[in-house]
């Protein structure tokens, strides 16, 4: 017979549930894990004690601080030494959802087979005793009265009973299905299919930050493009992002083999692919949402073109990102990736200048994550190989120039030591010195020095702000040529000349 550990802090909970009288289960998705052999994130236990015959127990190990009868139990046993928090609720049923999302009413029970009547799925929808002398689930004494232990090992997501009773009691059940199929590589069974579809505009009642949170845990999941396209074929996409949807059926240009929808989501499939953090998964989905607004067909080329869709993407990402209510410096990071995505044309004509220049606009944090945005971008249009030379390339100069200054704040001097040369008071005109002296270095890195810099600084400080402005917005774009001694190892190591 197959049991399953569970661990000890969580075997606590339950034994003293159960020396004071009380049924005690583990519940839910933590039993579905056991059974696909993964390690739960989250142990939740479910009970036939009140919430006072709870915390009596537990004492000032407990805190209750919600409506819906769960009691928190802090352990300090864990391995890790951390603090766990072990969520115990009493076995209830729910009545009225007025709000699509919570109930009006909640009774404590008596019955576990009540209290897993009112969760979402069969596979969820599981409870498993431990027994105190082994602290094991035994996989025969699993409680499931809906055949989700079946479902799980056939790979299906069914809704526990009616469909349209649980979506319409919750509507977020129906993205948290979605993103089952994301996280389990499950498929939907067709009733319960079906009743997604018909009650889609369900989530137009739930709010926005609870639809980010499935929409997050979609993005951060094994295999979020399958998620996505089914989300748009059932008519859930238009409550996470209508930015998204102006992408579907737009084709491109001779370069994609795919409509905009299309290569924004493989784009991101290969970004989950490689592991990439959160805010490069949603620059690979965001990156070309911009091209529907600036599609234009071209005589000239007889082809497609689509001029400043990075600029007009960026603040479309970010205005979708802020409905969602998505953190803000995750926001700033896939604005600055999005606008950003098109940095550089032919190998042939790049410049230093023009790399620091990349480097300057994204920040120095976020140029490897550009980079891995270009390969999700390449990948995305159906080429296979993830980094050809032009890449390659352009990562050999990164490198070079990543040593070089790129902000004021890394020239050889500061704001303070030019008024003290030029005696200039606090203003404007000591900024744009600054700016000025940057661009001057861009070009030119071993200028960076004090001695250099103060010469200039007497020069500069002769000339009229408007001139100043001038030199800092265009700066002088001097071509480069590469030093070979110092690029030698960079480019043997990228393979390129």
């Amino acid at each position: 017979m197959k049991t399953y550990p569970v661990p000890s802090e969580v075997a606590k909970v339950t034994n003293s549930l159960e020396k004071a009288g009380f049924e005690a289960f583990v519940v839910g998705g933590c039993v579905r894990d056991l059974i696909l052999n993964k390690k739960p994130k989250d142990w939740d236990v479910a009970t036939n004690a009140t919430p006072t015959e709870i915390q009596k127990i537990f004492g000032e190990n407990s805190f209750y601080e919600n409506t819906f009868g769960t009691v928190g139990i802090v352990s300090r046993e864990t391995t890790d030494e951390t603090v766990k928090i072990i969520e115990v609720t009493p076995y209830r049923s729910e009545n009225g959802y007025s709000d699509f999302r919570r109930p009006d009413k909640i009774t404590f029970e008596k019955d576990i087979k009540k209290d897993l009547e009112r969760r979402d799925f069969t596979i969820n929808a599981l409870a498993a005793s431990v027994s105190r002398e082994t602290s094991l689930i035994a996989e025969d004494s699993i409680l499931d009265p809906y055949g989700g232990i079946k479902d799980i090992r056939a790979g299906y997501i069914r809704a526990v009973g009616d469909p349209d009773a649980r979506f319409t009691e919750d509507g977020l059940r129906i993205l948290r299905a979605i993103r089952f199929v994301a996280d389990l590589g499950f498929i939907i069974e067709s009733e319960t299919l079906g009743s997604i579809q018909k009650n889609s505009l369900i989530l137009s009642h739930i709010s926005k930050e609870r639809i980010r949170d499935e929409f997050l845990r979609i993005i951060q999941s094994d295999q979020p493009m399958i998620a996505l396209a089914m989300a748009e074929k059932l008519g859930i996409l238009e409550h996470i992002s209508s930015e998204l949807r102006q992408g579907i059926g737009i084709d491109q240009n001779q370069a994609h083999s795919f409509t905009v929808f299309e290569h924004l989501l493989r784009s991101l499939q290969h970004a989950a692919d490689k592991k990439f953090p959160l805010h490069v998964r949603l620059a690979a989905l965001f990156h070309d949402i911009g091209k529907p607004k600036t599609r234009e067909f071209s005589q000239e080329k007889k082809d497609y073109t689509f001029y400043g869709h990075e600029v007009v993407g960026a603040r479309m990402a970010k205005k979708a990102l802020e409905e969602l209510k998505v953190p803000r410096e995750t926001i700033e990071k896939v604005v600055k990736l999005v606008r950003w995505h098109m940095f550089f044309t032919e190998t042939e004509t790049i410049t230093l200048s023009a790399v620091r220049r990349m480097v300057q606009n994204v920040g120095k944090d976020l140029v490897w994550d550009l980079m891995d945005l270009r390969r999700c971008d390449r990948v995305g249009t159906g080429r296979p190989k993830e980094s050809p030379y032009r890449l390659r390339k352009y990562q050999s100069m990164i490198e070079q120039v990543m040593t070089d200054p790129i902000s004021v704040g890394m020239l050889a001097i500061d704001g303070k030591e030019i008024m003290e040369h030029t005696k200039i008071t606090p203003g404007p005109k000591v900024g744009l010195i600054l700016h000025a002296l940057l661009e001057d270095v861009l070009d030119d890195p071993q200028q960076n020095t004090k001695e250099y810099l103060l010469e200039q600084v007497s020069k500069l400080a002769q000339i009229d702000e408007k001139t100043l402005i001038s030199l800092g917005k265009s700066g002088k774009l001097k071509q480069e040529e590469a030093q070979e001694v110092q690029l030698a190892e960079i480019r043997k190591k990228h393979h390129v000349e």
